[in-house]
């Protein structure tokens, strides 16, 4: 039989950037923060290429517009470029106009850094397309946006899931396709299993049972990480809530190391050809 090959998905952004610290980190600062996002990425495309894995790259446009080389390097190392929006706002908190420019502003960025004519996926920051912002999937079909990845099916979390959202792949809007990050079902919830604070929270072992789990129903695991997750000399932010820098930082420095256990034991690819049968239907 055939193994699943997987998807693996990075979102790239700083450190600075996520939103348990912006209560008091201010993007008026940003540009003041020691930058460490190409550092780290590139640290993800050398551990990528010493197991041959190619993945797909979700680029903060903000980054992209300052390190354009950084864009270069994710392409000519083979990989899927995607946008993950340009201010790493969260969709909801936007109005439609809003969220429109910021998507334009994404993209025109991401073809002005890669030299590309068109991207074809699109990752909220935090997951932020829920009930309340739905409204933009058909924004992301109408910008060229083939597929999305960000609605997690999850019955709650303080921002982000909706409840009772497919689990797999689906079309959403026209030919606008989902591919949620995985998630598996017990007593009738579901858990998340596969990517960021999760992946470090949880036992190694959870993780690899759920994706042999996903893959012995034919399903590929959706796993997500971002490159300051395995950076544990990263800057302390010592001012932030107590939760926030827990979520933020439990188990950093293991990240590396599960992500090559997981590297070593299943197949994994970009999104673009783990999903390329759904995406070639019209």
């Amino acid at each position: 039989m055939n193994q699943v090959i997987n998807a693996l998905t990075i979102d790239v952004e700083e450190h600075f950037q996520v939103h348990a610290f912006e209560t008091v980190i201010d993007r008026s600062s940003w540009e003041r923060q020691p930058s460490r996002v190409v550092t780290n990425t590139r640290r993800l495309l050398h551990l990528l290429a010493e197991y041959e894995v190619r993945a797909t790259f979700f680029v903060l446009g903000w980054v992209a517009e300052r390190y354009p080389a950084l864009v270069r390097e994710i392409l000519t190392a083979g990989h899927e470029l995607a946008t993950h929006g340009y201010w790493h706002e969260l969709v909801y908190r936007q109005s439609p106009k809003e969220f429109a420019a910021d998507l334009r502003h994404s993209l025109d960025t991401l073809a002005l850094a890669g030299g590309v004519s068109s991207v074809a996926g699109y990752r909220a920051p935090g997951f932020s397309i829920t009930n309340q912002s739905l409204w933009a999937l058909p924004i992301l079909r109408d910008h060229g946006i083939r597929y999305d990845s960000s609605i997690f099916p999850l019955v709650a979390h303080d921002r982000y899931g909706i409840r009772g959202a497919a689990r797999f792949a689906h079309r959403v809007e026209g030919n606008l396709w989902e591919f949620p990050v995985s998630t598996i079902t017990l007593a009738r919830q579901n858990w998340p299993v596969a990517g960021g604070g999760y992946f470090r929270l949880f036992p190694l072992s959870i993780t690899r049972r759920a994706i042999r789990r996903l893959n012995a129903q034919g399903q590929p695991a959706v796993v997500y990480l971002h490159p300051w997750e395995i950076d544990p000399q990263q800057p302390r932010v010592s001012n932030a809530p107590l939760v926030s820098r827990f979520r933020h930082y439990v188990n950093i420095a293991r990240t590396e190391g599960r992500l090559r256990a997981l590297l070593g034991e299943f197949e994994f690819g970009p999104i673009s050809e783990v999903f390329v049968s759904h995406l070639e239907t019209v």
